[in-house]
């Protein structure tokens, strides 16, 4: 199969920046002593279902991780299953119920901002600035990453965060790195002020002259055959049979593609070239987001072709990415995940046997509940009388009203939004408070305690919804997305993880384990003590690093 990713930008800017140290082979196994790298790649909406489904179709990138140690049952064990919530997870070894990311975005209705909606990764403090038009910022992270860490413990440490989406970069990256850039829609940017490497410039002229050019159709492996098929989802439109033809110029079929990915890759991987990462004298840390699978997922859903192809070449990527990395010289280790995973659009699932699959009713949201109750109850309100997204997740009551009018609102609501056939169950923030921090097996906890691990007082919602299995909270998949992941589910909370280093003996672990567990276990890799704020996580053994990988 030819590589869309591969020819088109991770071979143009992965030669264009040679190393001497390319010429030299592979260092040798040291699987009793720190890496010198640790590389831990994030692949947006990649989740267990699609990893079983496709493992055995993998022949780069994900077939040398397949070597390692595999973990098929990895948890985002919270029920907040976003991109911001579940990428804050992944470095500090926090749930989101204490990295305070609790979502994407959160209704802060106090805020003197007229837009009363916060980006996780924005500093809404910022004059003029709104949920959509924000700078970024690291502001509401409360914990620390492994960056910040291993800097701590010695600032020779070098730390690097590169993704395609900017709450990737800085929920991985943390307060302090040394680089720190993500895709804006048109090219790499960081945080103002920062010099500009020359291997952005390098990557960002590649990306633009990619873009002028249109793409045809990409090559489909003979195993993506049977998903090549069209389904409709209303107004004329269909989606399953695509194979990213992009007119020139189009920013977001470039982004819901391969060449996506693979130009995050390489800009990775010129990082790890032109910064010498890894060849210092202590562990360096890189955090890649690649965030092309989620944007495929969201447009095309997760079981037709476009996914097929789009995981076919972000192996390829991959593979040519570990390449470069191979011919360093430097000892690296790699760990993969996923931030969360993702469920098919509902129309597509009622043909392979889900009659329960629905999109939710397009009258069922806060704004339109929050409008009946307050006619119900004759209470006058400037705005809306309840906030949130679609009926599902966080709902913020107005707090403009008294503490009488409050009750009996949330009174009514409750007993509104539990009685709506597509609900599965609807918790207020004193019942979630009320209940302990969950443990044991993540698959076995139940929806409260799902919601307990996303909740963080001072931002979470009034009200936490969650949805019956397979109703997709978009009514309207004509307008917007066709599908989408955020539930409370295991197909939104299962995802890989996957550790490889040279030399490591592989295994597979089919016990469920959480990306929380990830940090202490690259910590225990380079024998970094973990002090206070002690992690949610705990360290898996891997026997890919010191003597006693886990104390």
């Amino acid at each position: 199969m030819k590589s869309l990713a591969s020819i088109t930008t991770l071979a143009a800017l992965m030669i264009a920046t040679p190393l001497q140290a390319q010429e030299s082979p592979p260092a040798p196994p040291a699987p009793h002593t720190p890496p010198k790298l640790i590389v831990t790649i994030s692949v947006d909406q990649f989740s267990a279902d699609l990893f079983a489904e496709y493992r055995n179709r993998f022949t780069g990138g994900f077939a040398r991780l397949l070597n390692g140690a595999v973990f098929p049952s990895g948890y985002q064990s919270h029920a907040a299953t976003e991109t911001c919530p579940g990428h804050s997870t992944i470095l500090t070894g926090f749930r989101p119920e204490h990295t305070g990311i609790i979502a994407n975005n959160w209704a802060d209705l106090k805020t003197p901002r007229k837009d009363k909606q916060v980006y996780c990764a924005e500093d809404e403090s910022v004059p003029g600035s709104t949920s959509s038009d924000y700078t970024v910022s690291d502001k509401h992270l409360l914990v620390p990453t492994l960056g910040e860490r291993m800097k701590a413990a010695n600032p020779a440490a070098r730390i690097v965060s590169v993704a395609g989406k900017d709450r990737a970069a800085v929920m991985m990256g943390g307060h302090k790195v040394d680089e720190l850039w993500w895709w804006n829609g048109k090219a790499f940017v960081s945080y103002a002020g920062r010099a500009t490497p020359a291997v952005v410039d390098r990557t960002n002229a590649t990306a633009t002259a990619l873009l002028a050019q249109a793409q045809g159709p990409v090559d489909e492996p003979d195993f993506c055959l049977p998903h090549d098929r069209a389904i409709p989802v209303g107004g004329g439109k269909t989606v399953g049979a695509g194979r990213f033809e992009r007119p020139a110029g189009d920013l977001n079929k470039f982004r819901a593609s391969p060449a996506f990915d693979a130009t995050i890759l390489a800009l990775a991987a010129g990082m790890i070239q032109d910064m010498k990462l890894g060849q210092g004298s202590t562990t360096d840390l890189i955090a890649v987001g690649a965030s092309a699978t989620d944007y495929v997922g969201h447009a095309y859903g997760t079981e037709g072709n476009e996914m097929c192809v789009q995981l076919a070449n972000l192996d390829q990527s991959l593979g040519s990415f570990f390449g470069v990395l191979d011919r360093t010289g430097v000892d690296y280790e790699v760990v993969l995940t996923a931030d969360h995973g993702g469920h098919d659009l509902p129309e597509r699932n009622r043909e392979h046997g889900a009659p329960e699959a629905e999109r939710i009713a397009p009258g069922f949201t806060p704004a339109a509940i929050g409008k009946t109750i307050a006619a119900r109850l004759k209470l006058k309100v400037t705005g809306s009388l309840l906030y949130g997204d679609a009926g599902s997740g966080d709902i913020w009551i107005d707090p403009t009203i008294t503490k009488v009018q409050r009750a009996a609102v949330l009174k009514a609501a409750l007993a509104t939004i539990r009685a709506n056939p597509q609900v599965a169950a609807a918790f207020s923030a004193a019942q979630i408070a009320a209940t302990p921090d969950p443990s044991g097996p993540p698959e076995t906890w139940t929806l409260i305690q799902r919601a307990r691990a996303s909740y963080y007082a001072p931002r979470s919602g009034d009200i936490v919804v969650a949805l019956k299995p397979r109703i997709t909270p978009i009514a309207d998949p004509t307008k917007s997305s066709v599908a989408t992941h955020g539930s409370f589910w295991d197909y939104d909370r299962r995802v890989p993880i996957l550790f490889w280093r040279k030399g490591m003996i592989g295994f597979e672990q089919p016990l469920s384990v959480e990306t929380v567990d990830i940090m202490p276990t690259l910590a225990g890799t380079i024998g970094l003590p973990i002090t206070a704020p002690k992690p949610d996580g705990r360290c898996l053994d891997l026997d890919a690093g010191p003597a006693s990988t886990c104390p």
